[in-house]
């Protein structure tokens, strides 16, 4: 068992330092190819944040392992919003954008909706049981390509506003920077998704519970990073762009890719009061930034009260 902790450990490592590769390298290539900065900061930063989730769900689906991949989505979602953004607050109060709580943050607030919708199919529509088809992963996937479309517009919108970013590497470098984060991104998630599994199996712990953990949180720590760093830096709009990229992000393509590609997904384990906190966090990030337009630290702190809460349900309910 220690070694497979070890083996975890190495995985985390392996996955956060090559999606911090990721990101330099790809972020260096857009600028390169002179791409507009906002049009980085929307997509490319939030996909590499989001890379540790993505590589984890391919690796687990193709286990066959699918409580894993929806309690790597699911966490990630709660942890992103209720934790990261709880935390940045409380370091420092977050402004949002008028234009951020009129379109990205319903955006956010509706993919997590569709999620839980598609996820409901005897409550709703007297089905036999949960499920999510490759349909379902296909029409998230189509939801994603409009979001895209809405991001491109935005940007040659706006892009006039700044001048293009001179890139950090030459082509070359940036190109075999992505190349190595890829590869550190892909070994470190097969590394998690296997030590992971086997301690699961060990301790009798649910694979539910080490999705909504472990995995979660380690595959999380790009999105901490970056938004803490951005809210000391006082940048709001990367803080809560990130965080709602990110999200929609793991929704769209962390879970409707690997289900598109490997077909039905049964919920094993799951209860409703994991999709219940995943819409709450979704409508208080709204309320919050709605009301003044900004997170302030109490309301960060309040977040992070309803995460501590949410977690020790999750750790009683392993207990029971």
């Amino acid at each position: 068992m220690w070694w497979q902790i070890v083996l975890l450990l190495v995985g985390f490592v392996l996955l956060i330092k090559g999606a911090d590769i990721f990101v330099d390298g790809a972020s260096s290539t857009a600028a390169n190819f002179k791409v507009s900065k906002m049009l980085i900061g929307l997509t490319i930063i939030a996909f590499g944040t989001s890379a540790p989730e993505f590589a984890v769900s391919m690796q687990a689906l193709a286990a066959g392992n699918t409580d894993m991949v929806l309690g790597n989505v699911i966490g990630s979602n709660i942890i992103n919003i209720l934790l990261i953004l709880g935390l940045a607050a409380l370091i420092k109060p977050i402004r949002v954008r008028a234009n951020t709580i009129c379109k990205e943050l319903p955006i956010c607030l509706l993919i997590s909706v569709l999620l839980v919708v598609l996820f409901l199919d005897i409550q709703i529509s007297g089905g036999s049981e949960n499920i999510i088809t490759r349909s379902d992963g296909i029409a998230i996937i189509l939801f994603f390509l409009v979001f895209l479309y809405y991001l491109i517009a935005l940007a040659r919108r706006k892009k006039s506003e700044k001048k293009a970013e001179k890139p950090k590497f030459k082509l070359s470098v940036s190109l075999l920077l992505v190349l190595v984060g890829v590869a550190g991104v892909i070994i470190g998630s097969q590394l998690i998704v296997n030590s992971a599994t086997a301690i699961a199996t060990e301790i009798g712990v649910s694979d539910r519970i080490i999705a909504l953990t472990v995995i979660a949180f380690g595959t999380s720590l790009p999105e901490l990073v970056t938004t803490v760093a951005a809210a000391r830096k006082g940048e709001a709009d990367l803080a809560v762009g990130n965080i709602i990229g990110s999200n929609i992000f793991n929704i769209c393509i962390v879970l409707g890719v690997p289900v598109a590609i490997f077909g039905t997904v049964t919920p094993g384990s799951f209860q409703m009061v994991d999709l219940a906190m995943l819409i709450v966090s979704a409508i208080v990030l709204f309320i919050f930034a709605k009301t003044q337009k900004k997170i302030s630290r109490r309301e960060g702190f309040l977040m992070l009260l309803a995460f501590a809460a949410y977690y020790a349900v999750v750790i009683i309910g392993m207990n029971a």
